[in-house]
């Protein structure tokens, strides 16, 4: 009689991370029933059956017996054939008899010392217990047998309750063994344990079952016996006739909704942009839990505008702002947010600049802690990027994060396999759904794609458009907003050259898109400045703004 040396482990044959037992002398995994002896080789295994185990116990050999321990009556171990015997070696075990629908004992499973299980007998697909019940209203499943026993007893023994075999591991596939047996009760309720094995057996078992036939009970304490050792058996009558209808993750029922879609925390709040109020009229600004893909040619003043948001979004909205700028280092990042608080470009007076008159601004923009960043030490680590920002938003409680730029983080993923194109897919989607999941608010920047646009090029100012976008699908279909910024670096004229158009391509809140204002880089100032439209020599309607 061989005993189980470890359960839940993977199998190398079918791939299932916790699928099989390895007992003293084979292997069996429960889900794609492969069965190899671990002393032959391995090319030799896998051809003997599991019915070379020993014979089943006989009745003689065993007597039934109050659990003590467990709070078991003798009365509910006789109902169910759970009964007290000795091994070959005179220890004391434990005997659950599984049945068939006459009551002859198909195989019975042995709890031993150590609670180290084994099996005698030909072991089949049925439940500890199914044999006392062929149809009911409710019928209570839970994931052992002493738990079995407990609910039954709980309930005078007077209703269904029956067991997994093989514990969460064997519950999908007895579920479909048994689907038409399972048919035969109203209400099937899974009782599994609170912790995650057994809530991960209840999410295998969703989709057998037709419609509002599969029930959840939830516990307080991790199982029945745990709860009736406690003195909480009036809980597990309560889970079984409180247990609701299982829904997998994430699909919701809209009548459960209507506290939180009216609670005041769930307003909708808008942070007007820092310039170009048709920007603001078109988009009706930038919200948290929404992503904001800022797109342009090379240096036209993608990470000057990323910047310029995110002063203001700390600065006047009183929010905290995540920098993670993988294009420059952690000193540039902040020399350039102190020049916009100055309205002087540090950077190029950084060596004859007083440095004791800059700490007073200093204090003054970061001194209460409402900027974050993101020191890359000049190494893009693709592998936790996604960490890091997800850290800046749950534990540093960041309200936005401004991530500078999508194209040299996927250039750092080590997948040689992983096209550009794949690796953007991944990147947005992952940023997407921790958008969904926090609820902060993002603002991507992302290069267009090499080449001329149909007419002009990006040089030029030519118009951009949403398939200009770089490298993948993803970068249109994913972001809320998509701003594109065009200008004309080839102008003869230095003012003309310093133009920059803000074209809405993509905004989901208001469906607006659009020419939507012009900007001006004031160098005195080193920062971006509103240029009235009337200034602005046009060149047929779509230069004329939508607002």
């Amino acid at each position: 009689m061989s005993e189980i040396v470890k359960a839940h482990v993977p199998c190398e044959f079918c791939g299932s991370s916790d699928g099989a037992t390895i007992y003293t002398d084979h292997k069996y995994c429960f889900v794609c029933e492969k069965h190899t002896w671990l002393d032959e080789p391995q090319a030799e295994r896998g051809e003997r059956s599991m019915s070379s185990n020993k014979d089943v116990i006989p009745v003689s050999d065993m007597e039934v017996r109050a659990l003590k321990a467990r709070g078991i009556t003798s009365a509910t171990c006789q109902k169910y054939g759970y009964y007290i015997s000795k091994d070959d070696y005179g220890n004391t075990i434990q005997v659950a008899d599984y049945k068939n629908e006459n009551g002859k004992t198909i195989f019975q499973k042995i709890r031993g010392k150590d609670k180290k299980f084994s099996v005698c007998g030909k072991q089949e697909n049925v439940f500890f217990g199914q044999h006392l019940f062929s149809k009911g209203r409710k019928l209570v499943i839970t994931e052992g047998e002493i738990d079995c026993l407990t609910v039954s007893q709980i309930q005078d023994n007077k209703y269904p309750v029956v067991s997994l075999p093989f514990g969460a591991g064997s519950a999908k596939k007895i579920f479909k063994a048994q689907a038409e047996w399972l048919q035969n009760f109203e209400e099937v309720i899974v009782m599994f344990d609170m912790d995650e094995a057994g809530q991960k057996a209840v999410r295998s078992v969703s989709g057998i079952l037709p419609p509002h036939k599969l029930k959840i009970a939830k516990l307080p304490l991790k199982d029945p016996n745990e709860c009736l050792l406690a003195g909480k058996a009036d809980a597990v009558v309560r889970a079984i006739w409180d247990c609701t209808e299982y829904r997998p993750d994430g699909i919701l029922n809209a009548k459960d909704l209507k506290d939180e879609f009216f609670a005041k925390e769930a307003n909708i709040v808008s942070y007007s942009f820092p310039w170009a109020d048709g920007l603001t009229k078109m988009t009706q600004g930038i919200r948290k839990g929404e992503m904001l893909l800022l797109t342009a040619g090379t240096g036209i003043g993608k990470s000057t505008m990323a910047r310029e948001i995110a002063f203001k979004l700390k600065v006047d909205d009183g929010l905290k702002v995540g920098m993670v700028m993988l294009e420059e280092n952690k000193n540039k990042t902040l020399r350039d947010l102190l020049s916009i608080a100055c309205q002087t470009p540090l950077h190029l007076k950084w060596n004859s600049v007083d440095k004791e008159l800059l700490k007073p601004a200093y204090d003054d923009l970061f001194g209460d802690g409402g900027f974050c960043l993101y020191d890359h030490f000049g190494s893009i680590e693709s592998s936790n990027l996604l960490e890091k920002i997800r850290f800046l938003i749950t534990s540093e409680n960041c309200d936005f994060i401004i991530f500078d730029h999508v194209s040299i983080a996927v250039s750092g993923l080590d997948e040689s396999s992983m096209n550009e194109r794949k690796a953007i897919d991944m990147l947005m989607t992952q940023l997407r759904s921790l958008v969904e999941e926090t609820g902060a608010g993002i603002v991507v920047v992302s290069h267009l794609r090499k080449g001329d646009t149909k007419s002009t090029p990006f040089e030029q100012g030519g118009t951009i458009s949403l398939d200009d976008l770089r490298g993948s699908g993803s970068l249109k279909q994913l972001p809320d907003t998509v701003l594109a910024l065009e200008r004309n670096q080839q102008a003869d004229e230095e003012d003309s050259r310093n133009v920059l158009k803000i074209r809405v391509l993509k905004c989901r809140f208001t469906g607006n898109t659009g020419l939507a204002g012009y900007l001006k880089f004031n160098k005195t100032k080193n920062v971006l400045e509103d240029v009235d439209p009337l200034e602005i020599k046009t060149e047929g309607e779509d230069d004329k703004c939508q607002f």
